[in-house]
């Protein structure tokens, strides 16, 4: 049988490791949709997609959502993952592209990432030249982003510029004397960032 084209979902807030009550909402979702969410988890991968399908539960964004299990096969997967996009290493970073950054801080299992938009940080504050966002597009300039992989999750390729450490507070402090009030929060970080992540979505994806 076939993957239906609309799917019953039931989705309610996910409270790690706590007995709450939540209330719990019904939505239909397109199949498409659910495909959308899911590989945003899981990345472009069939036989994942496949097992999601089939256990009938995931959860994204802090919400666990659930519906009957969907069985399926390798060739329904290849199809559904076609109309996503792939990694492509050769893509030339481009800045006017670039719609969000991410602050990362820490490494391995202590790894931790700010999310900015362009939207938050293009404004100037009073009397400073740049503005936040011209100030991380700046560090793109000064040291080439690399490409490391397609965000499903963000619909965007994403390059990443590490940081050397010698820099790095100086422009955490360039980043928080041009942040607006409303980063203020953001930017106080307990160590300036290791790595600038840049995402820039597709055009046609």
């Amino acid at each position: 049988m076939p993957l239906p084209e609309t799917i019953a979902v039931r989705f309610t807030e996910e409270d790690a490791g706590y007995v709450t009550v939540r209330p719990v909402v019904r939505q239909t979702f397109r199949l498409a949709e659910l495909t959308d969410m899911v590989v945003s988890v899981t990345g472009k991968d069939a036989a994942r997609l496949q097992q999601i399908f089939r256990a009938g539960t995931v959860v994204y964004n802090g919400y666990r959502y659930w519906w009957e299990g969907l069985s399926s096969d390798a060739a329904e997967m290849t199809a559904l993952l076609s109309a996503f996009p792939d990694d492509d290493p050769a893509r030339p970073f481009d800045s006017a592209a670039v719609t969000s950054v991410a602050l990362e801080i820490g490494g391995g299992t202590q790894r931790s990432q700010i999310f900015i938009t362009q939207k938050e940080a293009s404004s100037k504050r009073l009397f400073r030249a740049k503005s936040l966002w011209q100030i991380l597009l700046g560090s793109a300039q000064d040291s080439a982003p690399h490409y490391e992989k397609y965000s499903h999750a963000h619909h965007a390729d994403m390059y990443r510029v590490h940081l050397p450490q010698e820099i790095r507070l100086t422009l955490w402090k360039k980043m928080l004397d041009a942040g607006p009030r409303s980063l203020r929060r953001k930017l106080n970080l307990p160590q300036p960032p290791s790595s600038l992540l840049f995402f820039a979505p597709r055009k046609n994806s």
